[in-house]
Protein backbone atom coordinates (compact mmCIF):
# COMPACT_ATOMS: atom_id res chain seq x y z
CA UNK A 1 0.00 0.00 0.00
CA UNK A 2 1.00 3.34 -0.57
CA UNK A 3 0.68 5.84 2.03
CA UNK A 4 0.73 9.87 1.46
CA UNK A 5 1.01 11.51 5.07
CA UNK A 6 -0.58 15.28 5.16
CA UNK A 7 -0.31 17.83 7.67
CA UNK A 8 -2.72 20.81 8.03
CA UNK A 9 -0.88 23.18 5.34
CA UNK A 10 -0.15 20.33 2.72
CA UNK A 11 -4.23 19.63 2.67
CA UNK A 12 -4.46 23.47 1.79
CA UNK A 13 -1.53 23.07 -0.88
CA UNK A 14 -2.81 20.43 -2.87
CA UNK A 15 -2.92 21.46 -6.44
CA UNK A 16 -3.79 19.95 -10.38
CA UNK A 17 -1.10 20.50 -12.08
CA UNK A 18 -2.69 23.34 -14.76
CA UNK A 19 -1.42 22.24 -17.66
CA UNK A 20 0.25 18.35 -19.06
CA UNK A 21 3.97 18.16 -18.61
CA UNK A 22 5.88 16.87 -21.49
CA UNK A 23 8.66 15.70 -19.94
CA UNK A 24 6.97 13.06 -17.30
CA UNK A 25 4.09 12.48 -20.03
CA UNK A 26 6.98 11.58 -22.40
CA UNK A 27 8.88 9.12 -19.83
CA UNK A 28 5.57 7.69 -19.10
CA UNK A 29 5.23 6.75 -22.74
CA UNK A 30 8.71 5.28 -22.85
CA UNK A 31 8.18 3.19 -19.52
CA UNK A 32 5.04 1.86 -21.48
CA UNK A 33 6.77 1.60 -24.34
CA UNK A 34 9.44 -0.91 -22.79
CA UNK A 35 6.90 -2.70 -20.54
CA UNK A 36 6.72 -6.62 -21.86
CA UNK A 37 2.61 -6.88 -20.86
CA UNK A 38 -0.71 -5.21 -22.43
CA UNK A 39 0.38 -7.18 -25.73
CA UNK A 40 -3.48 -6.86 -26.72
CA UNK A 41 -4.18 -2.83 -26.19
CA UNK A 42 -0.45 -1.71 -26.43
CA UNK A 43 0.79 -4.30 -29.10
CA UNK A 44 0.22 -2.56 -32.43
CA UNK A 45 1.13 0.57 -30.76
CA UNK A 46 4.43 -0.56 -29.80
CA UNK A 47 5.67 -1.90 -32.77
CA UNK A 48 4.65 1.17 -34.58
CA UNK A 49 6.88 3.73 -32.23
CA UNK A 50 9.71 1.14 -31.80
CA UNK A 51 10.05 1.25 -35.80
CA UNK A 52 9.28 5.43 -35.47
CA UNK A 53 11.94 5.68 -32.66
CA UNK A 54 15.65 7.03 -34.54
CA UNK A 55 18.58 5.77 -33.34
CA UNK A 56 19.77 9.28 -31.75
CA UNK A 57 17.20 8.52 -29.07
CA UNK A 58 18.62 5.01 -27.98
CA UNK A 59 20.92 6.83 -25.30
CA UNK A 60 17.69 7.38 -23.09
CA UNK A 61 17.90 3.26 -22.87
CA UNK A 62 21.11 4.00 -21.02
CA UNK A 63 19.27 5.92 -18.16
CA UNK A 64 17.58 3.05 -16.86
CA UNK A 65 19.48 -0.34 -16.41
CA UNK A 66 16.98 -2.91 -15.45
CA UNK A 67 14.69 0.15 -15.61
CA UNK A 68 15.35 1.85 -12.94
CA UNK A 69 16.03 5.50 -13.51
CA UNK A 70 17.62 8.19 -11.92
CA UNK A 71 15.84 11.23 -10.41
CA UNK A 72 16.81 13.85 -11.90
CA UNK A 73 14.61 13.09 -14.48
CA UNK A 74 11.91 13.65 -11.97
CA UNK A 75 11.13 17.42 -13.36
CA UNK A 76 8.01 19.19 -14.64
CA UNK A 77 7.76 22.25 -17.09
CA UNK A 78 5.43 23.63 -19.59
CA UNK A 79 7.61 22.22 -22.60
CA UNK A 80 10.14 20.00 -23.47
CA UNK A 81 13.39 22.58 -23.73
CA UNK A 82 11.71 23.88 -20.00
CA UNK A 83 11.52 20.63 -18.54
CA UNK A 84 15.17 19.67 -20.31
CA UNK A 85 16.54 23.08 -18.70
CA UNK A 86 15.12 21.85 -15.56
CA UNK A 87 17.32 18.71 -15.71
CA UNK A 88 20.31 20.62 -17.07
CA UNK A 89 19.83 22.23 -13.59
CA UNK A 90 20.28 19.75 -11.48
CA UNK A 91 22.58 19.76 -8.66
CA UNK A 92 26.02 17.76 -10.18
CA UNK A 93 26.56 15.39 -6.97
CA UNK A 94 23.03 15.08 -7.02
CA UNK A 95 23.52 13.79 -10.99
CA UNK A 96 26.61 12.22 -10.07
CA UNK A 97 24.91 10.31 -7.01
CA UNK A 98 22.26 8.93 -9.22
CA UNK A 99 23.87 7.86 -12.10
CA UNK A 100 25.88 5.62 -9.78
CA UNK A 101 22.32 4.32 -7.95
CA UNK A 102 21.28 3.51 -10.72
CA UNK A 103 24.25 1.70 -11.75
CA UNK A 104 25.09 0.03 -8.57
CA UNK A 105 24.36 -3.15 -9.78
CA UNK A 106 27.49 -3.32 -11.98
CA UNK A 107 27.53 -3.87 -15.65
CA UNK A 108 29.46 -1.82 -19.10
CA UNK A 109 29.14 1.58 -18.38
CA UNK A 110 28.20 3.38 -21.58
CA UNK A 111 31.21 6.40 -21.91
CA UNK A 112 28.67 8.84 -22.74
CA UNK A 113 27.33 7.78 -19.02
CA UNK A 114 30.87 8.55 -17.39
CA UNK A 115 30.54 11.84 -19.36
CA UNK A 116 27.38 12.85 -18.06
CA UNK A 117 28.56 11.65 -14.41
CA UNK A 118 31.74 13.80 -14.55
CA UNK A 119 29.73 16.98 -16.19
CA UNK A 120 30.62 16.89 -19.84
CA UNK A 121 28.58 19.31 -21.88
CA UNK A 122 28.81 17.04 -24.73
CA UNK A 123 26.55 14.20 -23.04
CA UNK A 124 24.41 16.78 -21.80
CA UNK A 125 24.02 17.49 -25.86
CA UNK A 126 23.47 13.36 -25.80
CA UNK A 127 20.91 13.78 -23.32
CA UNK A 128 19.00 17.04 -25.38
CA UNK A 129 19.03 15.64 -28.69
CA UNK A 130 17.82 11.92 -27.01
CA UNK A 131 14.83 13.56 -25.32
CA UNK A 132 13.55 15.62 -28.26
CA UNK A 133 14.47 13.27 -31.18
CA UNK A 134 11.94 10.52 -28.57
CA UNK A 135 9.16 13.37 -28.07
CA UNK A 136 9.09 14.42 -31.52
CA UNK A 137 8.51 10.41 -32.47
CA UNK A 138 6.52 9.19 -29.61
CA UNK A 139 4.48 12.38 -28.24
CA UNK A 140 4.53 15.00 -30.56
CA UNK A 141 1.90 14.18 -32.39
CA UNK A 142 -0.51 13.45 -30.20
CA UNK A 143 0.34 16.30 -27.92
CA UNK A 144 -3.02 18.23 -28.45
CA UNK A 145 -4.73 14.84 -27.76
CA UNK A 146 -2.99 15.14 -24.33
CA UNK A 147 -3.56 18.76 -23.84
CA UNK A 148 -7.49 18.16 -24.88
CA UNK A 149 -7.23 15.06 -22.20
CA UNK A 150 -5.81 16.87 -19.62
CA UNK A 151 -8.33 20.22 -19.64
CA UNK A 152 -10.94 17.24 -19.12
CA UNK A 153 -9.38 15.90 -16.13
CA UNK A 154 -8.54 19.27 -14.76
CA UNK A 155 -12.47 20.02 -14.93
CA UNK A 156 -13.59 16.40 -13.84
CA UNK A 157 -11.47 17.62 -10.56
CA UNK A 158 -11.97 20.77 -9.95
CA UNK A 159 -16.05 20.12 -10.34
CA UNK A 160 -15.51 17.14 -7.56
CA UNK A 161 -13.53 19.56 -4.56
CA UNK A 162 -16.13 22.17 -5.61
CA UNK A 163 -19.12 19.79 -4.91
CA UNK A 164 -17.77 17.24 -2.75
CA UNK A 165 -14.77 18.14 -1.31
CA UNK A 166 -10.96 17.26 -1.62
CA UNK A 167 -11.32 14.24 0.01
CA UNK A 168 -14.03 12.47 -2.53
CA UNK A 169 -11.43 14.05 -5.71
CA UNK A 170 -8.21 12.63 -4.16
CA UNK A 171 -10.12 9.25 -4.00
CA UNK A 172 -11.68 9.56 -7.81
CA UNK A 173 -8.31 10.08 -9.01
CA UNK A 174 -7.27 6.91 -7.99
CA UNK A 175 -10.30 4.26 -7.44
CA UNK A 176 -10.09 2.13 -4.37
CA UNK A 177 -7.99 4.34 -2.29
CA UNK A 178 -9.55 7.14 0.31
CA UNK A 179 -7.83 10.19 2.30
CA UNK A 180 -8.22 8.89 6.03
CA UNK A 181 -7.22 10.99 8.99
CA UNK A 182 -4.76 13.10 7.26
CA UNK A 183 -3.03 10.01 5.57
CA UNK A 184 -4.14 8.90 1.83
CA UNK A 185 -4.61 5.56 1.38
CA UNK A 186 -3.77 3.70 -2.11
CA UNK A 187 -3.96 -0.47 -1.70
CA UNK A 188 -2.74 -2.54 -4.31
CA UNK A 189 0.44 -1.30 -4.02
CA UNK A 190 3.51 -4.25 -4.00
CA UNK A 191 5.81 -3.41 -1.48
CA UNK A 192 4.63 -0.75 0.91
CA UNK A 193 6.02 2.78 0.97
CA UNK A 194 5.12 6.03 3.29
CA UNK A 195 5.74 9.26 1.66
CA UNK A 196 5.20 12.43 3.94
CA UNK A 197 5.00 15.91 2.54
CA UNK A 198 6.22 17.60 5.86
CA UNK A 199 4.90 20.97 4.40
CA UNK A 200 6.02 21.29 1.14
CA UNK A 201 2.24 20.23 -0.73
CA UNK A 202 1.42 17.83 -3.10
CA UNK A 203 1.04 18.47 -7.32
CA UNK A 204 -1.35 15.99 -8.95
CA UNK A 205 -0.41 15.28 -12.80
CA UNK A 206 -2.41 12.89 -14.96
CA UNK A 207 -0.65 10.81 -17.14
CA UNK A 208 -2.66 9.44 -20.44
CA UNK A 209 0.25 6.78 -21.85
CA UNK A 210 1.23 5.25 -18.52
CA UNK A 211 -1.13 2.02 -16.92
CA UNK A 212 0.64 1.19 -13.83
CA UNK A 213 0.34 2.58 -10.85
CA UNK A 214 1.28 5.87 -9.12
CA UNK A 215 4.56 7.61 -10.17
CA UNK A 216 5.76 9.36 -7.16
CA UNK A 217 8.36 12.21 -7.40
CA UNK A 218 9.56 12.81 -3.82
CA UNK A 219 12.56 14.96 -4.18
CA UNK A 220 13.93 17.42 -1.04
CA UNK A 221 12.62 20.37 -1.34
CA UNK A 222 10.41 20.15 -3.50
CA UNK A 223 6.54 19.70 -3.68
CA UNK A 224 5.71 15.96 -4.44
CA UNK A 225 4.17 15.17 -7.63
CA UNK A 226 2.04 12.43 -8.09
CA UNK A 227 1.66 11.55 -11.82
CA UNK A 228 -1.45 8.55 -11.87
CA UNK A 229 -3.00 7.09 -14.91
CA UNK A 230 -5.83 8.77 -16.34
CA UNK A 231 -7.71 8.32 -19.50
CA UNK A 232 -9.69 5.36 -20.86
CA UNK A 233 -6.54 3.04 -20.91
CA UNK A 234 -6.12 2.97 -24.82
CA UNK A 235 -2.78 4.21 -26.81
CA UNK A 236 -2.52 7.54 -27.97
CA UNK A 237 -3.24 7.76 -31.44
CA UNK A 238 -2.72 11.17 -33.70
CA UNK A 239 -5.56 12.98 -34.44
CA UNK A 240 -7.37 11.03 -31.90
CA UNK A 241 -7.45 8.45 -34.02
CA UNK A 242 -11.47 8.95 -35.62
CA UNK A 243 -14.69 7.88 -33.10
CA UNK A 244 -14.08 6.20 -29.77
CA UNK A 245 -15.65 3.32 -31.53
CA UNK A 246 -13.12 3.63 -34.46
CA UNK A 247 -10.20 4.26 -32.23
CA UNK A 248 -11.43 0.52 -29.86
CA UNK A 249 -11.57 -1.44 -32.85
CA UNK A 250 -8.65 -0.10 -34.01
CA UNK A 251 -6.89 -1.54 -31.58
CA UNK A 252 -8.88 -4.97 -30.22
CA UNK A 253 -9.93 -5.70 -33.67
CA UNK A 254 -13.60 -5.30 -35.12
CA UNK A 255 -14.68 -9.27 -33.58
CA UNK A 256 -12.85 -9.22 -30.00
CA UNK A 257 -15.08 -5.28 -30.15
CA UNK A 258 -18.33 -6.89 -30.88
CA UNK A 259 -17.53 -9.56 -28.05
CA UNK A 260 -17.25 -6.59 -26.00
CA UNK A 261 -20.20 -5.04 -27.03
CA UNK A 262 -22.26 -8.48 -26.21
CA UNK A 263 -20.92 -8.68 -22.91
CA UNK A 264 -23.88 -5.95 -21.94
CA UNK A 265 -25.33 -9.14 -19.79
CA UNK A 266 -23.02 -12.39 -18.77
CA UNK A 267 -22.86 -14.76 -21.70
CA UNK A 268 -22.06 -18.27 -22.15
CA UNK A 269 -19.23 -18.88 -25.09
CA UNK A 270 -22.35 -20.75 -27.10
CA UNK A 271 -24.44 -17.51 -26.81
CA UNK A 272 -21.82 -15.11 -28.15
CA UNK A 273 -20.98 -17.29 -30.90
CA UNK A 274 -24.13 -16.83 -31.89
CA UNK A 275 -24.96 -13.37 -31.10
CA UNK A 276 -21.12 -12.43 -33.31
CA UNK A 277 -22.44 -15.37 -36.37
CA UNK A 278 -18.99 -16.89 -35.54
CA UNK A 279 -17.96 -20.38 -33.90
CA UNK A 280 -17.73 -21.62 -31.05
CA UNK A 281 -13.90 -21.97 -31.21
CA UNK A 282 -13.56 -18.23 -32.44
CA UNK A 283 -15.71 -16.98 -29.95
CA UNK A 284 -13.50 -18.79 -27.43
CA UNK A 285 -10.44 -17.60 -28.95
CA UNK A 286 -11.23 -14.39 -28.63
CA UNK A 287 -13.25 -14.62 -25.81
CA UNK A 288 -9.49 -15.46 -24.05
CA UNK A 289 -7.40 -12.96 -25.54
CA UNK A 290 -9.76 -10.09 -24.32
CA UNK A 291 -9.60 -12.47 -20.79
CA UNK A 292 -5.46 -12.01 -20.46
CA UNK A 293 -5.99 -8.26 -21.45
CA UNK A 294 -7.97 -8.04 -18.48
CA UNK A 295 -10.98 -6.78 -19.98
CA UNK A 296 -13.30 -9.43 -19.41
CA UNK A 297 -14.34 -12.37 -16.69
CA UNK A 298 -14.85 -16.20 -17.24
CA UNK A 299 -15.94 -18.38 -14.56
CA UNK A 300 -17.68 -21.98 -14.93
CA UNK A 301 -20.64 -23.61 -13.44
CA UNK A 302 -21.23 -27.12 -13.81
CA UNK A 303 -20.64 -27.74 -17.69
CA UNK A 304 -21.41 -24.23 -18.08
CA UNK A 305 -19.37 -21.49 -18.85
CA UNK A 306 -20.15 -17.54 -18.81
CA UNK A 307 -18.49 -14.29 -19.60
CA UNK A 308 -18.38 -10.86 -18.09
CA UNK A 309 -16.70 -7.77 -18.80
CA UNK A 310 -14.41 -6.42 -16.03
CA UNK A 311 -14.52 -2.65 -14.60
CA UNK A 312 -12.07 -2.32 -16.91
CA UNK A 313 -13.63 -3.36 -20.01
CA UNK A 314 -16.71 -1.14 -19.36
CA UNK A 315 -14.32 1.54 -18.84
CA UNK A 316 -12.77 1.42 -22.47
CA UNK A 317 -16.29 0.56 -24.23
CA UNK A 318 -18.58 3.76 -22.27
CA UNK A 319 -17.31 6.24 -25.04
CA UNK A 320 -17.66 3.84 -27.83
CA UNK A 321 -21.02 2.93 -26.82
CA UNK A 322 -21.86 6.91 -26.37
CA UNK A 323 -21.24 7.27 -29.84
CA UNK A 324 -23.14 4.46 -31.22
CA UNK A 325 -26.25 5.75 -28.87
CA UNK A 326 -25.66 9.41 -30.80
CA UNK A 327 -27.87 10.36 -33.45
Amino acid sequence: MLRIHFTADDLAGVRFAPRPSPVPELHAALMMLGAPHEELLFGRWRGRLSRALPRVAEPLADLVPGGVAPYFLDVLGGTRAEGFALIRASRPEFVRSELERVYAGGGPVPPWIHGLHGGDAGAWRVLDRAQAAAYESVLAPVWPLVQELHRAEFTRHALTVAEQGLGAALAASAPGSRLREGVWEWPGIPGGRDVRLDGRGLVLLPTFHWRGGPLVQDLPGRPVVLAYPAGRGLPLAPDGGGTPEEALTGVLGRTRTELLHALDEARTTTGLARRLGVSNATASAHAQALRAAGLITTTRTGRSVHHERTPLGALLLAPAAATRRAP
